[in-house]
């Protein structure tokens, strides 16, 4: 249990950083306030995808045994 939190909590930090750094600049480009905005997005998107990746990581986890077996 306590290395499914810290994968979760590791890999949502990865993924929200990275995601919200991309979609940001999709948005709005390279802008004066782009790392305002980025870290405002990041802030709200990294609790919920470490609440996200803990409820489903398991369930996905088996679907990709079972998908790659």
């Amino acid at each position: 249990m306590k290395h499914r939190i810290i994968f979760a909590v590791i890999m949502s930090f990865v993924l929200s950083l990275l995601m919200t750094m991309w979609v940001t600049w999709l948005n709005l480009g390279a802008t004066t306030h782009f790392v305002q905005h980025w870290l405002k997005a990041f802030i709200l998107a990294w609790p919920a995808a470490a609440v996200i990746s803990m409820m489903f990581a398991p369930r996905i986890h088996r679907l990709a045994g079972k998908l790659s077996a």
